[in-house]
């Protein structure tokens, strides 16, 4: 159990390691799927290719459209590419990086589907079993059969129950054959995807490292913007419903006391810290304008620091002063008249 927690305290650490682990998991699901899938395959000429190619194709396709739906960055690559212009410029590399980080992990458990059934074999003997060379692997020559009626016969091979064509080939060397090529092209789809990863991760930094800082930089950046500004939205949605409900009771209170109820009274003791995070805003219509200013212009990246006002009224316009006067000493004295 101790495991456990480390590993689900490990995948909360940061985003990154939160998206690994649930693509991770998605992986295994995938093979559990597929494990647990019933393949019955028509046997019929005309539907055995569409649905072997759509039992290959189309769980991996839904797979990565599912993989982007659980990452959480898509509605923030959506948001950061649709907004406004604004205050702050929206960098092309930063949202390229982000959507290739997206696709890299949803990539994962689709891969894991196609090497799966591609080792497994099922799909291909099924697709393509009307595809079988009769003139090496069977005897071409059988009699009383024409084209159609061959096709029809091969077409039954993954089917063992309704096969009746082995004086025409043999059906445990169709689907040997079939399934050795399935194998193989799974071998080298898994050794494909295993290099081209291997070039992205090594060959990545050799070229553009500066280029890939900065944007991993700021794409963690604005995650981490958007979480602390969800974190100050809620909070001052608390604060600003406390300050609503303690208004309200006060209310109630004030109208008892008019009507001789005495209530004893007590002024809560977090009402000035409730109103204090409200930070001045508060009405409806003033938090919604915030909240409009916020996506269509959102502040620049760039900080300066405070102005120090001086006696002279210096509010940060020019060069500020070089030097502060030093404090002035107050001397104290004493008489005596003896």
């Amino acid at each position: 159990m101790d495991k456990f927690r480390m590993i689900f305290q490990f995948f909360q650490t940061n985003q990154e390691s939160f998206m690994n682990g649930i693509c991770g998991i998605m992986a295994l699901a995938s093979t559990q799927m597929y494990s647990a899938f019933d393949f019955n395959c028509p046997c019929l000429p005309h539907y055995n290719l569409a649905y072997g190619l759509g039992i290959l194709l189309v769980p991996p396709f839904i797979l990565f459209l599912l993989g982007f739906v659980l990452n959480n960055n898509i509605s923030m690559l959506a948001e950061e590419w649709r907004r406004p212009q604004g205050q702050r410029g929206k960098d092309p590399t930063v949202l390229r990086y982000m959507f290739c980080s997206m696709a890299q992990r949803a990539m994962i458990a689709p891969v894991v589907w196609v090497s799966v059934t591609l080792l497994d074999g099922k799909c291909i003997t099924c697709a393509f079993c009307t595809s079988v060379p009769v003139e090496t692997l069977g005897n071409a020559s059988h009699p009383h059969l024409s084209q159609g009626e061959i096709q029809r016969v091969l077409a039954r091979i993954p089917c063992k129950e309704i096969y009746n064509g082995q004086q025409l080939i043999a059906n445990e060397v169709a689907i040997r054959y079939l399934r050795c090529i399935s194998q193989a092209l799974g071998w080298c789809f898994v050794l494909l995807m295993t290099t081209l990863a291997f070039l992205v991760r090594s060959l990545r930094p050799c070229f553009s490292q500066a280029a890939f800082l900065k944007s991993r930089y700021w794409s963690h950046y604005i995650d981490i913007e958007r979480k602390l500004f969800d974190e100050t939205c809620a909070e001052h949605a608390k604060s600003f419903a406390k300050v609503c409900i303690q208004q309200f009771f006060e209310g109630m209170s004030t109208d008892l006391v008019a009507a001789r109820c005495h209530l004893p009274r007590k002024a809560p003791a977090d009402a000035g810290e409730a109103a204090e995070k409200l930070l001045g805003i508060t009405d409806q219509g003033t938090m919604n304008m915030v909240l409009k200013s916020w996506h269509r212009c959102k502040p620049p990246l760039h900080l300066h620091p405070p102005a120090l006002p001086t006696g002279n009224g210096w509010a940060g316009e020019g060069q500020p002063p070089t030097h502060l006067s030093a404090p002035r000493r107050e001397r104290a004295a004493y008489y005596s008249w003896v």
